[in-house]
């Protein structure tokens, strides 16, 4: 799964979805480009909130990798 922060997604906002996710025991690597910072999670995503994570400050948007066949 990929979560994508807004432009301008402050440092705070980056923490918190980052707690959020050590809260529901993910691990995650972020990447930081010049406009957006984006966070790869890792582990199995099938149960995660993925509304209650949108929904959090800063966050743009969240990409769902298909799982292999």
């Amino acid at each position: 799964m990929l979560i994508v922060m807004k432009k301008g997604a402050g440092e705070d906002q980056l923490r918190k979805v980052k707690q959020y996710l050590v809260d529901h025991d993910y691990d995650f690597h972020q990447s930081t480009g010049a406009n957006r910072t984006i966070i790869g999670v890792i582990g199995d995503t099938a149960a995660v909130n993925r509304a209650e994570l949108e929904s959090q400050p800063g966050v743009h948007v969240i990409f769902k990798i298909p799982e292999e066949r």
